[in-house]
């Protein structure tokens, strides 16, 4: 909804309603129930009733009294607070006094600004008019003109004092001795939820509107392109362009671990993805000594020496079980299998501390090109897509160290 319309609202929804007890979203139920004719008391009819449940807690509107509903949507009882006419009157109060304070500032300005040349001078030489040339935002003569409007110091707003009380109401004769029922019983998280109540015992709690949520959209810092933008439908949310760097990074991940141990060098499994449609070549780096990115490894890698070949993704293929495998001619030292844009590959760990987690840390280098449609015509003499090498830092945890 607009923003106009969601600060009239207060910022939550009219129709959904959050639980007092857990705070998910409670849902509409509906049941049968029977009532009278009224031509024929005697004879009865069913007739379907909607009341408010929480699917976690199975707290129910039914719980505090709240009637049941003939429609699922709105008209739910709410709780009046007894001092709405008070806090109301202090909102007017101070927004009137806050409108007050904006003219004053307005007309201080207006001082610092005013022209100290005589009008008479002004007139002879025939600068008036230059003077008067239009400026952005209001005119001198709209702003010398400012105050509040004629009938609103007839309408001002006055409120009384708090009044402190004297004398408190005392504690009941059995408060220190009353067993208490913790299910009975709100948290202060519950109380908080409700501030214009506080409700102390659970059956004094009554569903709140829900919260609206803000759609955000997402622009890159370097070339201010939309990333995301918000849509009407929640389920609609995507990326707008094709500049996402994980539609272009190759994906790294953990296939296996074996039992890592001080001083020993274990084998680890690793798959590489492709995510773009063609190929992609990957070279492996270690971390050179005074990287300032390698400050959490604790063991020793060593990641394959030559360069790998991630075949392109295709949707199709990974359906099609009788499509011919491309022939990259791989080492089986390295390489320990290969479907459709994935491969799996093999590096040795060697874990440098006798306790806590096992991380290591390597460099991956590989192609990049920008296959996106370029903001201006491509001339003549540019000769096809440029391809960038980038280089990633890589952390990869792999558990604990077996003793």
């Amino acid at each position: 909804m607009p923003s106009a319309e969601a600060k009239l609202k207060k910022n939550r929804c009219a129709n959904c309603f959050d639980c007092p007890g857990c705070m998910h979203t409670l849902s509409t139920r509906a049941t049968s129930i029977s009532t009278q004719l009224p031509d024929d008391p005697a004879k009865t009819t069913m007739k379907k009733a909607y009341y408010l449940a929480c699917g976690f807690c199975r707290w129910t509107s039914r719980d505090v009294g709240m009637a049941d509903k003939s429609v699922a949507s709105g008209g739910w009882q709410e709780p009046e607070n007894p001092h709405t006419q008070r806090m109301n009157k202090l909102i007017e109060y101070y927004q009137q006094l806050a409108q007050k304070e904006k003219v004053e500032r307005d007309r201080k300005k207006l001082a610092r600004r005013r022209n100290y040349m005589p009008l008479a001078f002004s007139d002879k030489y025939g600068l008036g008019t230059r003077l008067q040339r239009p400026r952005a935002g209001a005119s001198i003569s709209t702003l010398a003109g400012l105050s509040l409007k004629e009938g609103e110091d007839q309408k001002e707003i006055k409120i009384e004092p708090a009044q402190a009380v004297d004398e408190v109401e005392p504690l009941p004769e059995d408060y220190y001795t009353r067993p208490v029922n913790l299910t009975e019983v709100t948290t202060l998280q519950q109380r908080l939820l409700q501030p214009d109540f506080q409700p102390v015992c659970a059956s004094q709690l009554y569903p709140r509107h829900k919260h609206l949520l803000i759609k955000r959209s997402l622009r890159c810092r370097k070339c201010e392109h939309n990333l995301s933008k918000p849509e009407f439908n929640p389920t609609s949310i995507k990326f707008k362009i094709q500049l996402v760097a994980v539609n272009y990074i190759p994906e790294v991940r953990i296939m296996s671990i074996p039992n890592l141990r001080y001083m020993k060098e274990s084998q680890v499994l690793l798959t590489l993805t492709n995510p773009v449609e063609n190929l992609t070549h990957v070279t492996l780096l270690e971390c050179e000594e005074g990287d300032p990115d390698d400050i959490n490894s604790t063991a020793k890698v060593v990641v394959p020496p030559k360069e790998l070949i991630l075949a392109g993704k295709d949707a199709a293929a990974e359906y099609d079980e009788l499509a011919e495998p491309q022939d990259f001619q791989d080492d089986p030292d390295i390489i320990a299998f290969r479907k459709a844009n994935k491969v799996g590959i093999f590096i040795k760990v060697t874990p440098q501390r006798e306790e806590g987690e096992v991380t290591v840390c390597f460099k991956m280098k590989h192609d990049f090109k920008n296959l996106a449609a370029p903001i201006r015509p491509i001339e003549e003499s540019d000769q096809g897509t440029e391809v960038i090498w980038l280089t990633q830092h890589v952390e990869l945890s792999l558990g604990p160290l077996l003793p």
